[in-house]
């Protein structure tokens, strides 16, 4: 499921994914390389996401002695809960469409 704000994805699986990885990581270039991009492409897309979300999903620290960090805010963990609980009404919901769909595909 993608979220649009005029041209721009502003919720979908990735800055989801990105949510996750810097929830676990605490950082956004451990998130980056936990998911296997660039810290660049993880810049932009939780620039993008903070940029259409009336507060911000992170709170970054600047490096020091212990390098700095990146957690999420309250907003932040509220796009991680609803996105997933959305997915998963969603599953629920459509399970016969989805295995209909499935079947469609090379095996």
């Amino acid at each position: 499921m993608r979220i649009r704000l005029g041209e721009t994805v502003a919720i979908g699986p990735g800055k989801v994914s990105l949510l996750e990885a810097i929830r676990e990581h605490g950082s956004i270039s451990g998130a980056a390389r936990g998911l296997g991009m660039s810290y660049r492409r993880a810049w932009m897309l939780l620039d993008e996401l903070n940029r259409s979300l009336s507060s911000p999903a992170t709170l970054s620290e600047q490096g020091g002695a212990n390098g700095g960090g990146c957690t999420l805010t309250e907003v932040g963990e509220e796009v991680v809960r609803l996105y997933r609980n959305i997915e998963q009404q969603a599953q629920q919901s459509c399970a016969t469409q989805i295995a209909e769909l499935s079947g469609l595909l090379l095996r």
